[in-house]
C-alpha cells in the first residue's frame, strides 16, 4: 500500500492550525504542525493573501498527498463564521491548485473519530491526538493540534473503506 502524506488543517482568519502525517501499513507517522496566524488591524483581504502564501509555503515544503479540513461550525456568531468561511475558501483554492482530494469533517465527526465521543471537549481531542502520534507533548497551539485531529480523521476514514 502506498504511503499517504495527509495535511491536516483547521481554517480560521485569525489562526489557521495546520498537522501534517504520513500513514502507510496501517501506522501513522507525525511529521509537522504549525500555525499560520494573522493580525486583526490588517485589512481583511490581506490577511486572507497571508493565509493563501503560508499556506502554500506548507505544501511547497511538505508535498501532502492529500488534505483533511474541519467543516466550518456555524455558532451565533455569524461575523465569525463569515471570516471563518472566507479562509476556507482561500485553503481550498491552495489545495484544488494542486488537485489534492479533501476530506471535510465537522467538528463533532474529529471528535468521535479521536476520542470515541462527539461531544468530547478541546483538551481530550488534544490529548488523544498526542497519544495516537505518539508525541511527548500536546501539540501547540491548539489548532495546530484540531488540524492533526482532522488528518487522523481522514487516515482513520481511508482505513475503514
Amino acid at each position: 500500500m502506498a504511503a499517504r502524506k495527509i495535511i491536516g488543517i483547521d481554517p480560521g482568519l485569525a489562526s489557521t492550525g495546520w498537522g501534517l502525517l504520513d500513514y502507510a501499513g496501517g501506522r501513522l507517522g507525525y511529521l509537522a504542525h504549525g500555525c499560520i496566524e494573522t493580525e486583526a488591524a490588517q485589512p481583511r483581504a490581506e490577511r486572507l493573501f497571508c493565509i493563501y502564501r503560508r499556506i502554500n509555503e506548507v505544501l511547497d515544503t511538505y508535498g501532502p498527498t492529500e488534505a483533511a479540513m474541519e467543516t466550518l461550525y456555524f455558532g451565533k456568531n455569524v461575523t465569525s463564521a463569515i471570516a471563518v468561511a472566507e479562509a476556507r475558501g482561500v485553503l481550498s483554492l491552495a489545495l484544488a491548485e494542486r488537485n489534492l482530494p479533501i476530506a471535510e469533517f465537522t467538528p463533532h465527526q474529529i471528535k468521535q473519530t479521536v476520542v470515541g465521543i462527539r461531544k468530547a471537549d478541546k483538551e481530550q481531542v488534544q490529548e488523544m491526538v498526542r497519544v495516537i502520534l505518539g508525541l511527548p507533548v500536546i501539540p501547540k497551539p491548539d489548532h495546530a493540534a484540531d488540524a492533526l485531529g482532522a488528518a487522523v480523521s481522514a487516515a482513520h476514514l481511508y482505513r475503514t473503506r
